[in-house]
């Protein structure tokens, strides 16, 4: 997909350093940069790996420079029967904010739950992030704040697994 002055692609192998530039750079905007711990072989196994598990679209102006990107993996909803799409992340770099690619993103992911007959397109954002949820909602998305997510981690997760029956 072209949009102005850039065009969106899926990832490559030799992307790999980039996505994982970008990652960090979100999780630096997010105010968590020290949980961004994913390894080159982690992210490519996860892209290109036999059994892969995510894809990753980026939006690549026309000098080559990657200004963004969308990781995203397929969920499935039982009450439709159908997959969708799970965005993890979604950034555009601070200096290429308000050219449009984010939205851009967004739209190519879209179409791609359409064309692909999937009812679901869904995502997290943090609540401080206001820009994100005003930018969201002004794209017709919606809150889903009767949902609470939960999360097991760590040695939570650990604890758990080894909990009996």
């Amino acid at each position: 997909m072209t949009t102005t002055g850039a065009t969106i692609r899926s990832a490559a192998p030799e992307d790999i350093q980039v996505i994982l530039d970008l990652i960090r750079e979100l999780a630096i905007y997010e105010r968590e940069p020290d949980q961004a711990k994913a390894t080159p072989s982690q992210i490519n196994d996860a892209l290109f790996g036999p059994d892969r598990t995510a894809y990753c679209e980026l939006i690549e102006l026309d000098r080559g420079e990657i200004a963004g990107f969308a990781f995203w993996f397929k969920n499935f909803s039982t009450w439709t029967g159908t997959p969708g799409i799970y965005l993890e992340d979604l950034f555009v770099k601070p200096e290429h904010r308000g050219a449009g690619y984010g939205k851009s993103l967004l739209i190519h992911l879209a179409k791609k739950c359409v064309e692909n007959g999937w009812s679901r397109f869904q995502w997290w954002v943090l609540d401080w992030n206001e820009p994100a949820i005003a930018f969201y909602t002004s794209l017709g998305a919606v809150a889903m704040d009767e949902w609470t997510v939960f999360r097991v981690s760590g040695e939570a997760l650990e604890r758990l697994a080894k909990s009996l029956s």
